[in-house]
């Protein structure tokens, strides 16, 4: 990491930061409205796409982005959070720019914030950890001089500090309850916050989404003259399997001359849902995009962390798998996976760990049948978590299981008891726990 980068982290620390500390009634967009016009506009350098949803949505983006990259195009990518290291939140496509590129956009963020005062703020507010983020992010990516962004949303999506861009297409991902004590109770509400990226007369690609969050879309393009596309509505079949480490992928819609085939390091239904998403929201948005173009970046793109299987031969282990699956809907798909790759496989081995607003009730009977050696445990220092709750909802299910706050030493013995019993270890419940996986143990 660049030294300007862990001066831009350092800084950062004196701003409210959501992501360690969640409290609400702290999103509103006339912040970043004001923020933009003091940096003169950089959310309107690049042509750009926006991506909210439940679920989903870093994986859409990173292969919106991949499939921009091959089509012979400098790319901004912005998703959250990191697994490792900062700079993952703001790439290209594959890989970081260059220092000076950080560098520059670090002077001039840090000297202009500087320079305002409270009393010029929108209500006198304090900026956020996540505005500032974001607004960096902007700022890398003009300096880099893209020619396409793609952001993705960080939490729901109306009042997202990502939210003063118009970009190209809008796209959302499954929606499902979550994070219901800041985007409401229910699924109509959570779905009019995501909902908020829909731009007027901006097309939008939805997932495939339950008949009542169809409908909060509808109504919201329908109000916003947005021409509104369903996915389910534009592919007429998708195929898919698997080969070792990789997936064999086809995709069929009236949109493509011929059948999307490629192969895939991401894995997992939920994966080829997202690659069609990404494809069709590409062709939509650029009908120049070819079918080539688009299989090289499905085939090209990647995220750690989401069902990532790591090399962890010099640790002694049959398989690792990291995937930081922390949804019911996202587990249901992580479980999936990792039987139709271990087939018949009983005696696994897991290590796991949720921030405390996770719905650890509905996920733990997720486990049941494939894993004879269970540890609970935190997810790391970032998040707020409840053993308790784990232990909770695992014992409401009849699974047995090992529970330790120390993450550090969790890690250790689910190591050394898939080692001895050579059994498949999965790692998930969280991304910060994955990255306290990596981080520990060099994988």
């Amino acid at each position: 990491m660049s030294k300007s980068i862990k001066n831009l982290e350092k800084w950062l620390d004196k701003y409210l930061n959501f992501e360690r500390l969640p409290q609400k009634n702290i999103f509103w967009l006339d912040t970043m409205e004001f923020l933009c016009e003091k940096f003169y506009h950089p959310e309107i350098f690049s042509r750009s796409f926006h991506i909210a949803g439940s679920k989903g949505k870093g994986s859409v983006s990173n292969m919106i982005a991949s499939i921009l990259d091959a089509y012979g195009k400098k790319v901004g990518l912005y998703t959250s959070p990191h697994i490792i290291d900062f700079i993952e939140r703001i790439s290209s496509s594959h890989n970081s720019f260059s220092d000076f590129i950080y560098e520059k956009a670090t002077e001039e963020l840090i000297s202009t914030i500087e320079n305002i005062s409270d009393d010029e703020l929108p209500g006198k507010r304090q900026i956020t950890w996540f505005e500032l983020v974001t607004l960096y992010a902007m700022l890398v990516f003009r300096h880099a001089k893209v020619d396409y962004s793609v952001f993705e949303v960080g939490l729901g999506g109306r009042l997202d500090a990502t939210n003063v861009i118009t970009p190209l297409i809008s796209v959302i991902t499954p929606i499902e309850l979550e994070h219901t004590e800041f985007l409401g109770n229910t699924i109509e509400k959570i779905a009019f916050e995501k909902g908020g990226i829909i731009k007027n007369n901006v097309p939008v690609v939805i997932a495939k989404q339950d008949d009542l969050v169809k409908d909060v879309f509808i109504k919201i393009a329908k109000e916003k003259n947005a021409p509104i596309h369903f996915i389910d509505e534009l592919i007429e079949n998708i195929k898919f399997d698997y080969e070792n480490d990789f997936m064999n992928i086809e995709i069929e819609s009236p949109l493509f001359k011929r059948p999307i085939k490629t192969k895939m390091k991401l894995l997992g239904q939920v994966q080829v849902q997202n690659a069609a998403l990404a494809a069709v929201s590409a062709k939509l948005a650029i009908p120049k995009i070819t079918e080539n173009q688009i299989e090289i970046g499905l085939a090209a793109s990647f995220l750690p962390g989401r069902f990532e299987i790591v090399d962890s031969k010099h640790l002694g282990l049959s398989s690792m798998i990291l995937d930081g699956a922390h949804t019911v809907r996202s587990q249901k798909f992580t479980i999936e996976t990792f039987n139709n790759l271990f087939p018949n496989c009983k005696n696994a081995t897991l290590l796991f760990g949720c921030a405390l607003d996770k719905d650890v009730k509905d996920i733990a009977p997720l486990f049941k049948n494939n894993f004879s050696d269970i540890f609970l445990t935190k997810p790391g220092n970032v998040k707020q978590s409840s053993i308790k709750d784990m232990e909770n909802a695992f014992n409401s299910v009849h699974l047995s299981y090992k529970s330790n706050e120390d993450f550090i030493e969790s890690i250790k013995n689910a190591v050394e008891i898939s080692k001895q019993k050579q059994t498949p270890l999965l790692v998930t419940g969280s991304f910060y726990l994955v990255s306290e996986v990596k981080k520990l143990l060099g994988v």
